[in-house]
């Protein structure tokens, strides 16, 4: 049995929904997104929420919103996916990258002092796997230093951070909703927001800058005549997509108590191999486990990182790596001169991550082939 990395929960919802927007002859943004922003922001308890066609999208527009220009620097970890830094080079800004904590992998609060100059004008937290950042810390010292707080919540959906969901503690927080995310859309993305003003303008930005609601154009509400206020982009959500989101928002809780079935299942199996450490997740915080990511001991065997991730393919489970740190990427070497020095954390646990396979749909067989799939290899190539 081959067990594949991720794997969408898609049923007969999400079909009918879909087969309902086609049906109405609505394809592209229209009431079914505005329906989805709607409640998606009150699932969350948001003031507002802006789709997206891209995670990407939103944290580009994000940025935009809260002020970011050329030659301003921006914080962000160093390991994570190169959509978190790509943005800041949108608006030729600059990427400071920032160590991670040895036990959660999310950017470590403390050290983010030191990285803040008279340029700095953001932090972007990073909920790496899909537990909480220390937001507190984070918040604390973006109000005292003026900085606005963009989180990167493409993994988070619905993380908690001391009872208040993600989506309703920083300035800005960008969800995902790739095909691989805990709810999808198939490509996809929201921002949250409490700056009204902040949402009007990526609405606005959205869709090539063009006066707010100009989707109604073709509908009974709506007039033919627009105003482009400003140069924007392409980034709208359609109603196709919202069709798959507003049907998989209805099962998102009971997809995320799947997902920690499953966590847990892993963490008391693996609790007894020496060769392997299992996620750590603070006491205030839920964690929306998109990724199961464990910590392998190299020195109790005779492999490494890479070769147990090809004894596990043989085996049938696939597993990945989450992430190759940004400073390690040709692109960010070459363009901001960034190395492997002052990353100690993130140089460390790259070569000892491995994401297992964890999703909705799987069964407790998959599951647990997973588990002995792991025991067999660490049994086999023990030092």
């Amino acid at each position: 049995m081959e067990v594949p990395f991720h794997k969408p929960y898609i049923t007969e919802d999400e079909i009918a929904e879909v087969l309902d927007s086609l049906r109405s002859g609505w394809l592209t943004m229209g009431p079914k997104t505005v329906r989805f922003e709607e409640k998606f922001r009150d699932y969350i308890g948001a003031e507002d929420a802006v789709s997206m066609n891209s995670c990407t999208a939103g944290l580009h527009l994000a940025l935009i919103a809260a002020g970011i220009k050329e030659g301003d620097e921006v914080i962000l970890p160093a390991v994570t996916f190169t959509a978190t830094a790509e943005v800041v080079t949108y608006l030729r800004a600059i990427p400071v990258l920032v160590d991670v904590d040895g036990e959660t992998f999310n950017i470590d609060a403390a050290a983010v002092e030191g990285k803040i100059t008279k340029r700095t004008k953001a932090i972007i937290p990073v909920h790496y796997a899909g537990q909480p950042c220390d937001m507190d810390e984070i918040c604390d010292l973006a109000r005292r230093r003026n900085l606005a707080v963009v989180e990167d919540a493409a993994h988070a959906i619905p993380a908690t951070y001391k009872g208040r969901k993600i989506g309703t503690i920083g300035d800005l927080t960008c969800f995902s909703f790739y095909a691989t995310k805990s709810l999808t859309t198939g490509e996809g993305g929201m921002v949250t927001t409490a700056h009204d003003a902040w949402a009007e303008r990526m609405r606005i930005l959205r869709l090539h800058g063009i006066s707010k609601d100009a989707w109604k154009r073709y509908t009974g509400e709506g007039s033919w005549y627009y105003e482009v206020l400003e140069a924007g982009y392409k980034y709208n959500m359609t109603d196709i997509q919202a069709s798959l989101g507003i049907a998989q928002l209805r099962k998102l809780d009971w997809m995320w108590e799947r997902r920690k079935q499953i966590a847990d299942l892993y963490t008391d199996s693996f609790r007894s191999l020496d060769a392997v450490q299992t996620p750590v997740v603070k006491a205030d915080r839920e964690s929306a486990w998109h990724l199961y990511v464990v910590k392998l001991v190299c020195d109790a065997l005779t492999i490494d990182r890479n070769r147990f991730i090809e004894e596990l393919k043989s085996m049938g489970t696939m597993a990945s790596v989450h992430f190759i740190p940004l400073y390690r990427h040709p692109y960010y070497r070459r363009a901001f001169q960034y190395s492997a020095a002052g990353f100690a954390v993130s140089e460390q646990i790259y070569d000892q991550i491995i994401s297992l396979p964890i999703y909705p749909g799987m069964t407790d067989e998959e599951a647990n082939q997973v588990v002995e799939s792991v025991a067999q290899v660490i049994r086999k190539f023990r030092r």
